[in-house]
């Protein structure tokens, strides 16, 4: 295993495009099998460090919520953490720590995981632990903790959104590209109001739906024996009970035909502008050249954009491009910050310059080699840990969930290996749309006008 990374790593860093890796296959064998509850359970040895990881994944997040109800996924993730059946409030983390363990979790659109990285002897306690709260939470909810975690996620809120800089863009950005029953109009933090609204009864009905074993998968990567673990997974997952069958949702097209421009007026000294488009949802046909096409653009400083706006012209503080892959479709963004001096309309004239040239002309063997180069070389850094997020234990969760095989590791790699410059040009000129995007700017208060005009369109 570690000879082929090895070698995958020295053809990337060898090659123009990364091409020469292409015949070097990476494999993580697994153990897959699923419970009579319905869980499924993935296994993978990696005998390199003492440790191992345990990982949960449950297949819902805020886009299973609806208007009026937003936030339950996330604030039941803070739930997860205040005590089960046989677990006393304070004692996972108390109990982890001892026996040198360390644990997190994390609420996103379509997913909430949860996860223990502990020394190989602990891997029965983080299983104790983690099927404790799968199948006895409910013993110890309360109202009153209920309330609590309430109060904990509308101030992590106020704290990440309403009192950064710049913190509600995103949320306005979400609003802007989707509809308002789509699942990804709202914030995955929720809204105040329907943090406020929600009831002990509404989080013990989210709880029902979704937190069943049917609706999870748990993967265990690290210094294990499989024929033990499957045996010790048994004994703690074994007798916690099913949850009622979840239904597939169907989902509102999200689809942008006119260009919008909103302004936010906030407390921040600079101007910042935003561009955001409809893309490829995560591992669809589209969704790697539009990765790719960020990285080019501004990934960095090497990219375009910040060649261009900061060292050049000298016109923005920074710029940054990203492909915010997801289930259900994906949203690419532009950001950047005017320098004092400078305005947004400054900006977006620049950037436009370059979105028009991206669409003419293929970006050049270089630029995609040093992209491609650069995935690569973070997927084998993550590939190289089996715990925390991003690990292997959370890629084979991530791959199983997405596309039903958990190790889909070289499918994903290939995606990018196999692109030519033609490819990516050809996604900026479908979905790098100047008649179906948002621009969002966000002035200092009191300044609308230094909002970005709008300019006649080349399309």
């Amino acid at each position: 295993m570690k000879r082929s990374w090895l070698a995958l790593a020295l053809g990337a860093s060898l090659g123009s495009t990364g091409m020469q890796a292409q015949d070097v296959r990476i494999d993580v064998p697994y153990t897959q099998f699923v419970l009579p509850n319905g869980l499924n359970v993935i296994l993978h040895q990696d005998h390199t460090t003492p440790t191992v990881s345990v990982n949960v994944w449950y297949h819902v997040g805020s886009a299973r919520e609806k208007p009026g109800r937003t936030g339950f996924a996330h604030l039941f993730e803070h739930i997860m953490f205040e005590g089960s059946g046989h677990v006393a409030e304070g004692n996972f983390d108390q109990w982890l720590e001892a026996a040198g363990g360390n644990n997190n979790g994390s609420t996103a659109n379509d997913r909430t995981d949860y996860w223990e990285d502990v020394p190989r002897n602990a891997l029965e306690l983080a299983l104790f632990l983690e099927s404790d709260r799968m199948g006895y939470l409910l013993q110890s909810m309360s109202p009153a903790k209920v309330d609590g975690q309430r109060d904990v996620v509308k101030n992590e809120r106020r704290q990440s959104y309403e009192n950064q800089p710049y913190g509600m863009a995103s949320i306005a950005l979400s609003e802007n590209l989707y509809p308002a029953n789509h699942p990804y109009h709202w914030p995955t933090i929720g809204y105040m109001d329907d943090l406020t609204a929600a009831s002990y009864q509404d989080v013990v009905g989210f709880f029902k739906s979704y937190y069943g074993p049917n609706n999870a998968s748990l993967a265990i990567a690290g210094d294990i024996d499989p024929a033990k673990t499957r045996v010790l997974v048994e004994k703690w997952f074994g007798d916690v009970p099913p949850g009622q069958p979840v239904a597939v949702q169907p989902t509102p097209a999200a689809v942008l035909a006119e260009e919008k421009r909103v302004v936010m007026e906030d407390r921040v000294q600079l101007p910042r502008l935003y561009m955001a488009w409809l893309t490829p949802g995560l591992l669809q046909p589209g969704d790697a050249e539009m990765d790719v096409l960020a990285n080019v653009l501004g990934g960095g400083k090497n990219s375009r954009l910040y060649q261009r706006l900061v060292y050049d012209l000298q016109i923005a503080q920074d710029v940054s491009a990203f492909q915010l892959s997801s289930e259900l479709g994906s949203a690419f963004r532009i950001t950047a910050t005017a320098r004092p001096g400078h305005t947004l309309s400054e900006l977006e004239q620049e950037i436009q310059e370059e979105l028009d040239r991206i669409k003419r002309q293929p970006p050049s063997a270089r630029e995609l080699g040093r992209a491609v180069n650069q995935y690569e070389a973070g997927f084998l850094d993550q590939m190289e840990q089996v715990g925390g997020f991003g690990g292997k234990a959370d890629q084979l969760n991530h791959y199983y969930t997405y596309t039903g095989n958990p190790d889909y590791f070289n499918e994903d790699l290939s995606r990018y290996q196999a692109l030519d410059p033609a490819d990516v040009t050809a996604m900026a000129a479908r979905f790098l749309r100047d008649d179906a995007r948002v621009v969002l700017s966000v002035v200092p208060q009191g300044k609308p006008e230094l909002q970005a005009q709008k300019r006649k369109t080349s399309q």
